[in-house]
């Protein structure tokens, strides 16, 4: 039983000792990563149940990542691990401007052979919310059917659906196609929180409200909500009210003193929203706690190692008024 289901690509991180290219590094630290692993984890970390639903190699990332959620008291009990397919992996390179070079191995990955006939027996007792990224559905023809799964069972049981579109061009056949089937995901969702780069992307619109009036004023979408990341000038709401009215925030980014690490901020910020909306806070203080978590975590290098606890938040809240 938990409170926030979610699912997704958990993989190997290896993060680079120096600076520079990445085809020069010649010393890495090891660290674990996965958009919605990274959300899994600070929700986790803020006393929320939580339930990770995936599929691991049986290799050594795959007893890692276990090993992680374990620490992290998170439910793995649907974590499938295969014989067959491996674990995906990254690289991370370390830059002053805190945009560092990546390089994925993940393509035939074993969460891109997520098996579909095990999630008809999920126990969705006690959920509030399923979350849900892009990534799962752009690994594979399985990883977008079981996106689509999910979907279909949180909906038999009224729970609020949750989606970051985490938009990685590279894993997709095409970007027509990459828009294409995020944006079907999108309109089955509640809630849709792109930043405001993919926002742009999925919908050919510049303006936020436009971004968000895409899903909000379609027809055929279920979407109740647009949360946007504008990462640097903060963040937006837009939410349909039950009378029909549109209720719209907007806050200022955090400033910190040193970005070292751009990279899990954004899912940083998904958790604070998440986390927030577990605890049925207003629009405004969701997004308070996504933009002061996504500030703490670009000042931490790994991608989840900075996510806070309670207290931790609440000291950084306290000391950097978000308004």
């Amino acid at each position: 039983m938990a409170e926030l289901i979610t699912a997704g690509e958990p993989m190997g991180l290896f993060i680079a000792q120096d600076k520079g290219k990445l085809k020069r590094v010649k010393h890495f630290t090891s660290r674990i990563a996965g958009a919605d692993l990274n959300v899994a984890i600070g929700v986790a970390r803020l006393k929320h149940t939580v339930k990770f639903i995936s599929q691991i190699g049986n290799d050594t990332f795959g007893e890692q990542i276990k090993d992680l959620l374990q620490v992290e008291k998170i439910d793995l009990k649907d974590l499938q691990t295969s014989s067959t397919w491996k674990t995906g992996f990254m690289l991370k390179g370390l830059a002053d401007d805190g945009r560092p070079e990546t390089d994925y191995y993940r393509k035939g990955s074993a969460a891109a052979h997520i098996n579909l006939k095990k999630l008809e027996f999920l126990d969705f007792s006690e959920t509030k919310i399923l979350h849900l990224g892009g990534i799962l559905a752009g690994l594979s023809d399985e990883g977008y059917q079981a996106t689509l799964k999910l979907i279909e069972l949180a909906r038999k049981q009224d729970i609020q659906i949750t989606f970051d579109p985490n938009l990685r061009p590279t894993i997709w056949d095409s970007e027509g196609l990459m828009i294409k089937r995020t944006n079907e995901i999108a309109n089955l969702c509640d809630v849709v929180m792109p930043n405001i780069k993919e926002g742009r992307i999925l919908t050919g619109k510049t303006a936020v409200e436009d971004i968000a009036d895409y899903y909000l004023k379609n027809s055929n979408s279920n979407v109740q909500q647009v949360i946007i990341n504008l990462v640097d000038d903060g963040s937006y709401s837009k939410h349909r009210q039950a009378n029909g009215s549109y209720q719209i925030e907007r806050i200022a980014a955090i400033k910190i003193p040193e970005i070292i690490d751009r990279v899990g901020a954004g899912d940083g910020f998904v958790a604070g929203v998440v986390s927030a909306k577990l605890e049925d806070l207003s629009d405004r203080e969701c997004l308070q706690r996504g933009s002061a978590i996504g500030a703490i975590q670009m000042q931490n290098l790994g991608d989840n190692e900075g996510l806070p606890d309670k207290k931790q938040l609440i000291r950084f809240i306290s000391g950097n008024l978000v308004i």
